[in-house]
């Protein structure tokens, strides 16, 4: 499947996305704060795109102009979460290359992959995190119109062997509606 904004592409990862991803996945103000190493090398990437990317509802977010992978963003649903959530609901997530903060993407593809999961998924609630010193990630939820549902502390984040504090927000599909009238009537 295939979404498309005003700017993005979001499709299935491909095997010849694997020097784009390693090109933006190397850098370590990404992965760490997102909860995962940088990439070693492109065949390290490779082999991510093809364990972990190249799965149902996970898309490479790309420019309109060139389909070329800059990030990444997917739908974990029910027990694929690390939320351990029922299959009426799941958890989002995202990164985003760092020539390309600032510029709104990901909000952007987030709202897509909103619809999606709303519309299309039937969801009842989509969940997202962000850990301690995550601003952007932060951001991204609050632009989206997610709110503070709990902190984790103390959580210890196999991907990265370290301890960390993970903030939890929701997003319920009746708050998703009325956004989304509030959107289209502004």
């Amino acid at each position: 499947m295939e979404l498309q904004t005003e700017r993005l592409i979001l499709r299935p990862w491909l095997e010849s996305d694997a020097e784009s991803l390693y090109e933006y996945a190397k850098d370590p103000r990404v992965g760490p704060m997102a909860g995962w190493p940088p990439h070693t090398s492109v065949e390290n990437s490779l082999g991510i795109i093809r364990n972990v990317l190249a799965v149902d509802e996970n898309y490479a977010v790309c420019l309109k102009e060139d389909n070329r992978a800059i990030g990444s963003i997917g739908l974990m649903v029910g027990k694929a979460s690390n939320l351990d959530l029922p299959e009426t609901e799941g958890e989002i997530g995202y990164w985003i290359g760092v020539p390309f903060w600032g510029k709104g993407l990901i909000p952007e593809a987030a709202r897509a992959l909103l619809r999606h999961g709303f519309e299309d998924l039937k969801l009842t609630k989509i969940w997202a995190g962000y850990f301690d010193g995550n601003v952007r990630s932060r951001w991204v939820q609050d632009k989206c119109g997610f709110r503070y549902h709990h902190t984790r502390k103390d959580v210890l984040w196999r991907l990265t062997g370290d301890i960390r504090t993970l903030h939890v927000t929701c997003l319920t599909r009746d708050d998703w509606e009325k956004n989304v009238s509030v959107q289209d009537r502004e």
